[in-house]
């Protein structure tokens, strides 16, 4: 065991954190990572010890970093195409940037990270793990000057209509927006349609990824950006939901 007298945040001083070992490997983890591993027993280390000091994970989920954390957001490569550029909106503690980065090594990725503390964090984890094709940026989605990329991810940030918002303009055209969400998705999306189409996206879907590795598996909506939107314009384009008056 790691003993941390630490300020530890959320985990409260003087907390007792597990060590590495106290975390087995699931089979799911060597199906996802392959080759790498080794790089994933590292980053769940930095997570338990690090990330739990830290106030990025709760000490709780500790002993389900794994299946509900690395996993959870690894299956979601299945839908990244090879050599994509990524924008991971609200990265944090790095779920699911680094771990997309960990698990595809062919992948350009971009954490942005609005929080000092968190980017600090990613920062440093990027250098630790020497992931070469990771760039950490400290900034608000909607504020961050990037090249639209090919794939926007998000995990947990906001509900789906501001998601939509502030992910979808760092999208390229034909690019998409994969946002991994709960059981509430079908609502989301049926409650937020017009709004995504009015900041030039598809029509949304539903993906189940990791269906026999993980239970349950991710659910991850997909948008794909159809077209260009002027930012300030969606509002105006919307479609209105004014009832007609009546003559």
């Amino acid at each position: 065991m790691i003993e941390s007298r630490h300020d530890a945040g959320d985990s409260g001083p003087g907390v007792t954190l597990p060590g590495p070992s106290s975390f087995p490997v699931p089979s799911s983890a060597t199906e996802i990572f392959g080759e790498r591993l080794e790089l994933a027993e590292r980053f769940v280390s930095l997570l338990a010890t690090d990330g739990v000091v830290r106030g990025l994970i709760g000490p709780r989920e500790a002993p389900r970093l794994w299946e509900r954390h690395l996993v959870n957001c690894g299956v979601m490569g299945s839908l990244i195409p090879s050599g994509a550029s990524v924008i991971d909106v609200g990265s944090g503690a790095g779920l699911p940037g680094l771990v997309l980065a960990i698990s595809r090594p062919d992948l350009v990725i971009t954490l942005v990270e609005p929080l000092a503390r968190r980017t600090v964090f990613l920062d440093e984890a990027v250098a630790s793990l020497e992931l070469d094709n990771v760039t950490v940026v400290r900034g608000r989605a909607e504020e961050v000057d990037l090249p639209g990329a090919d794939v926007v991810t998000a995990r947990a940030v906001a509900a789906l209509d501001k998601l939509a918002g502030w992910c979808l303009p760092l999208a390229s055209v034909g690019g998409r927006l994969l946002a991994m969400k709960g059981s509430s998705a079908a609502e989301e999306i049926a409650a937020n349609q017009d709004l995504v189409s009015s900041l030039g996206g598809g029509e949304a879907v539903i993906h189940l990824c990791g269906v026999g590795l993980i239970d349950p598996p991710t659910t991850v909506v997909e948008i794909i950006k159809e077209r260009h939107v002027v930012p300030g314009k969606a509002r105006r384009e919307a479609p209105s939901r004014r009832k007609p008056r009546r003559r």
